[in-house]
């Protein structure tokens, strides 16, 4: 039975659009990332070295919340980021970029890799791949005003670490779509096309 399906990528791919719409074509739950909520989202974005290790602890715990009440529901659950994202592309690049000290990143990872021991991957991983000029028209359509002091170079390092974590990702079925090429939200026929690559990668599927 498949339990867990996740969507990764990008600030600005279209995670959590893309989440809503296979969630209500297929019927299942829905794990949003805590971003309304979340109390240092905004400061982080104004001070990322003097928030970053705030944030990231955050969104770990909030994340490993959410896989064991995943594993813990009778219906499948689609989920908006996963928690591999937390330790191998945000806390990275934070610490790459010097927003994040050594010290805080090793507690960190510590604390990381206690929580993954006990995190089942997705039965599927849905990577969203956008080019950085695709993820920038995306965050400015959305107009969140948080998101106005993302820099370019933040993007790039985020873009990075996700195609060395993807290029290496073994714990799962992996299916990788090009945003780039797909205006699933504008064309029924670009989502009919993922819809058949789930299809195809959950139930051996072809259409």
């Amino acid at each position: 039975m498949i339990k867990h399906v996740a969507i990764a990528g990008n600030i600005g791919a279209g995670k959590t659009t893309l989440t809503k719409m296979l969630a209500k074509h297929y019927g299942w739950e829905v794990e949003l990332e805590e971003v309304d909520n979340n109390p240092y989202l905004e400061d982080f974005y104004e001070d990322m070295a003097k928030w970053s290790f705030h944030l990231q602890i955050f969104f770990l715990n909030s994340r490993f919340r959410q896989v064991n009440q995943i594993a813990q529901r009778d219906k499948p659950v689609i989920q908006d980021r996963t928690i591999y994202e937390d330790a191998y592309i945000f806390a990275k690049s934070l610490y790459d970029q010097g927003d994040f000290s050594q010290r805080d990143y090793d507690n960190y990872l510590s604390l990381f890799e206690s929580m993954i021991q006990y995190v089942k991957p997705p039965d599927l991983l849905i990577f969203l791949k956008a080019d950085i000029d695709q993820l920038v028209r995306n965050i400015e359509k959305r107009g969140r005003n948080y998101e106005k002091t993302i820099r370019i170079d933040y993007l790039r390092e985020l873009r990075d670490h996700y195609e060395e974590w993807i290029g290496s990702y073994h714990e799962g079925k992996l299916l990788i779509l090009d945003i780039n090429k797909l205006n699933f939200v504008e064309r029924s026929e670009d989502f009919a096309q993922i819809v058949s690559n789930i299809d195809r990668e959950l139930f051996g599927l072809f259409s």
